[in-house]
């Protein structure tokens, strides 16, 4: 006989739901059972719910469906909601499967009893809690037809345990989800129009994947009209390099932003939002466009993206453009690794097919300027939500994803300190993963910030808070503690020739570059 934790895994791999990453506790070890007798299924511990979550949001970024995860109540739920934050921002499709204690159990004031519906609610597209084991299957098809649709991407189930454990046969048909919201016709002839303009127009794309067609499109109508032509500050997943033209991002920081857009009549939006400034600054916009610029929303961020720029293309005459690659800058020789020379280290030996996590704030511009003309293809990932320790979880998500291609994690010191505890799963699964920590010993970005926002500047008060220095984190050994093979370097060659080789070489690598 069945339970409903078997319909449940039956119903996901019956959509094509193949992976599960997972960090369970009691209430879920009927769901951990069905899960691992459901053959189309593949399972990955995670030791902390912040990594399962990162997991799967890189996983179905790259994979391009959805990942299941499996939580354990209120505070598993709690302890993975930062990197839900930025899976829902990305519009990554999630199935968050959140055990909860037995029906009649709930009402006792259990010491784990939390108000999981309401934590999942400020994270989630789509929230439903099955009361009855027969509801199960027709709650899962829901919540995967939902996930497809045009609008929600992440989806949170909460079994209760009497749920999963009851005998079931109840089934439910697929369901088919509602098609994505088509472009604007009337909005893409007026952004064509209005990016006759030249440089006093822009065009600013944004998706959950921001596509080689999508980006030779968009270089096609710059290259004719002359208008700027930029992605959202951060892009859940861009191609880059080969036959795709590089994208410019709008700046992180709203200084550079502002000037970026400065004089702008007229803006273009495809796939993406009007851009907003990070945070609130005195004497500094919110709003990046100028506040004259009239704003034309070709498409929505999840709706046909490719067909609104095939559209305003055809409106132009103009033609994609592709083959703009170019050549790979020399290695750098014995010299400090810099915001510039580390994106000269890893430009010199990115391979074909690499898959890139950034999760550089201070230290990444450069690198991702410096990858977008070479001449190998490969995609780059970036921390769409803002919430740190993001990189190292997507990191073990895209390599799951795809085994064949070798991934690249370069993070800060600081927000890898958030979810260590993913070198444990790269290690485990000998996932083909090369991280580059960014050793400056600091939150860098916040003494930065301190002074640009009017708090004045760090002081021996205040620069302890933003100081990793002591002590300083050992990273080669926290990888080593962790079943990673770890070093240091301190020069740029030497950081170039620890990425080539780690690369090449089966299994993870962690390399501490000290800045």
């Amino acid at each position: 006989m069945t339970n409903g934790a078997d319909i449940l895994a039956q119903t996901l791999a019956a959509h094509g739901v193949d992976t599960c990453f997972a960090n369970p506790g009691t209430t879920e070890m009927h769901l951990l059972s069905a899960l691992g007798r459901e053959e189309k299924l593949a399972l990955h511990l995670c030791l902390f719910e912040g990594v399962v979550t990162g997991a799967a949001d890189g996983y179905a970024r790259m994979a391009r469906k959805p990942a299941v995860t499996l939580l354990h109540l209120g505070p598993g739920l709690a302890n993975a909601m930062a990197n839900l934050h930025n899976a829902k921002k990305a519009a990554t499709p999630i199935i968050n499967i959140v055990g909860e204690h037995a029906t009649h159990h709930l009402g006792l004031g259990a010491p784990l009893t939390a108000d999981i519906e309401g934590m999942a609610q400020t994270v989630s597209d789509h929230v439903v809690t099955p009361e009855r084991a027969d509801d199960l299957a027709q709650a899962t098809v829901a919540a995967m037809a939902e996930i497809a649709g045009p609008e929600a991407r992440v989806a949170t189930m909460i079994v209760p345990n009497d749920v999963a454990w009851t005998d079931t046969t109840v089934t439910a048909a697929p369901q088919t989800p509602a098609p994505a919201h088509p472009y604007d016709a009337d909005a893409a002839r007026r952004a064509a129009q209005a990016l006759r303009k030249g440089a006093d127009s822009v065009l600013i794309l944004g998706a959950a994947y921001i596509t080689p067609r999508m980006a030779q499109l968009a270089h096609g109508i710059a290259k004719l009209t002359g208008c700027r032509l930029f992605a959202e500050a951060a892009v859940a997943r861009i191609a880059r390099g080969g036959d795709t033209p590089p994208v410019s991002r709008i700046p992180f920081h709203v200084d550079p932003a502002s000037e970026a857009l400065s004089g702008v009549t007229d803006a273009a939006l495809v796939g993406a939002r009007a851009p907003v400034a990070f945070f609130a600054y005195p004497g500094r916009p919110s709003r990046l466009l100028p506040d004259s610029a009239t704003v034309i929303e070709v498409c929505p961020p999840l709706g046909e993206i490719e067909a609104g720029l095939e559209a305003i293309a055809t409106e132009l005459g103009a033609t994609p453009v592709t083959g703009t690659s170019g050549t790979r800058p020399d290695a750098p020789g014995d010299v400090e690794i810099t915001a510039e020379t580390l994106g000269a280290a890893v430009a010199s030996v990115l391979p074909e097919g690499a898959i890139v996590v950034d999760e550089a704030i201070t230290n990444g511009a450069n690198v991702f300027a410096d990858c977008g003309h070479l001449p190998v293809a490969h995609d780059w990932i970036n921390n769409r939500g803002g919430s740190i320790g993001y990189s190292l979880p997507a990191s073990v998500g895209a390599a799951v994803a795809c085994p064949d291609r070798p991934v690249l994690c370069i993070t800060g010191d600081g927000s890898a300190a958030y979810t260590p505890q993913a070198l444990w799963t790269m290690a485990r699964s000998g996932l083909n993963v090369t991280v580059v920590i960014l050793a400056n010993r600091s939150y860098r970005i916040l003494a930065n910030e301190m002074s640009k926002i009017g708090a004045g500047s760090p002081d021996a008060t205040t620069m302890p808070l933003m100081s990793l220095e002591d002590p300083a984190p050992d990273w080669v050994k926290i990888a080593e503690g962790h079943g990673v093979r770890g070093l240091r370097v301190s020069d740029a060659g030497a950081l170039a020739d620890a990425i080539a080789r780690a690369m090449a070489e089966p299994g993870p690598t962690l390399i501490e570059a000290v800045m």
